[in-house]
């Protein structure tokens, strides 16, 4: 036989040998390659073909995070834009009643003029002032008409509701004390 070694092969696979040569740290950090042995594109390749899962522990922490960073701020920022909403609403009624307030003061100052007064008077209770005419016009009609009212026509032929009937009678018998005596 020979004194060379042939490498078999065994079932566990192919079996590495350790190298007698010291191995710096850095270069057994650097993804696990021999020294002396050439880095070759392929497993430049085969490393990057080698993910890790796209959703790491981090990215799930920094969601929750966020998440109840969001949900903490979602009940102050709604109280605040109602507040905002609200002041806004008050702000509007506070113009509204500051302008009914000044047409309330505008009309405390014409009724304080005695002109006015006077005027107002004269309109709605028809005074006159010693030496002016008072002029009632009514309601025009033809000039041949009377003054006089038209006289009240009813027929008597004509059905009279039962309360009026009754309040008829009632009216007759207390206007005759002899009948109702007998």
């Amino acid at each position: 036989m020979s004194t060379a070694r042939t490498r078999r092969g065994r079932p566990g696979g192919a079996r590495r040998r350790a190298s007698s040569r010291p191995v710096r740290a850095a270069a057994r950090a650097s993804g696990g390659s021999r020294p002396g042995r050439r880095s070759t594109r392929s497993s430049a390749r085969a490393a990057a073909g080698r993910r890790g899962p796209r959703v790491t522990g981090r990215a799930v922490l920094l969601g929750a995070l966020v998440l109840l960073l969001a949900l903490t701020l979602a009940g102050p920022l709604r109280q605040y834009v109602a507040g905002r909403q609200e002041l806004a609403e008050l702000a509007a009624e506070h113009d509204a009643l500051t302008a009914r307030a000044e047409q309330l003061q505008t009309q405390l100052d014409r009724q304080a003029d005695p002109a006015y007064i006077a005027q107002r008077a004269r309109e709605r209770l028809t005074y006159v002032l010693p030496g002016d005419r008072l002029v009632v016009v009514g309601d025009a009609g033809d000039p041949g008409d009377t003054a006089d009212a038209p006289a009240a026509t009813t027929r008597q032929d004509e059905p009279v509701p039962w309360y009026e009937g009754l309040l008829g009678s009632v009216a007759a018998a207390d206007a005759d004390p002899a009948a109702a005596g007998d």
